[in-house]
């Protein structure tokens, strides 16, 4: 249920989608669902922080496959054409962060654990060559990365879709390189 609730929230946000249709898309009933969580936010709770884990192992897997350029691999990845046109399974920050905005501390906690997540990171993999400013320029690498997939998913032009991934990618690869 929170696998397919985190998939669904992604699709429609948060109050795009009514329980009936969580449930069913789980292939529950209703009151299966008051078994399990104590209400909605406590579902979108649960999801958000597995969509968030699976977001985090992604990169994970994406850094570990190319340790010759570990952050590469992150930004080909993430940045991608695919991960664009990914919505249910694509970036939870995205695809939920003004949905997040607008709810509790609560809601908030799992979004700010899997940005923490992705700034640690981030941070690991340009400390090598960053030393003290690592954490400020994962700040702005992550800030970027972000921002780009939601420009890039916000339009209707393809070719501007992809400018905007690609300019991103460029000018992450300049800070982590300065």
């Amino acid at each position: 249920m929170i696998t397919v609730a985190s998939r669904l929230f992604r699709e429609h946000g948060f109050d795009g989608i009514g329980l009936k249709d969580l449930m069913e898309g789980a292939g529950l009933t209703q009151g299966a669902f008051y078994k399990q969580f104590t209400s909605k936010e406590d579902l979108a709770i649960q999801a958000s922080k597995r969509a968030l884990e699976s977001a985090s192992c992604r990169w994970t897997a994406a850094a570990i496959e190319h340790p010759e350029d570990p952050l590469g691999a992150v930004l080909d990845f993430y940045l991608s054409d695919g991960h664009r046109r990914e919505r249910t399974d694509g970036c939870p920050i995205v695809a939920l962060g003004s949905d997040v905005a607008r709810h509790g501390a609560e809601v908030k906690a799992p979004f700010e654990a899997g940005i923490k997540a992705h700034l640690e990171t981030l941070g690991r993999l340009i400390s090598e060559t960053q030393g003290e400013e690592f954490e400020r320029k994962a700040m702005a690498i992550l800030s970027m990365m972000v921002g780009a997939l939601a420009l890039s998913r916000a339009v209707n032009d393809s070719d501007l879709a992809h400018a905007f991934l690609d300019a991103a990618a460029k000018q992450i690869r300049d800070i982590a390189s300065a």
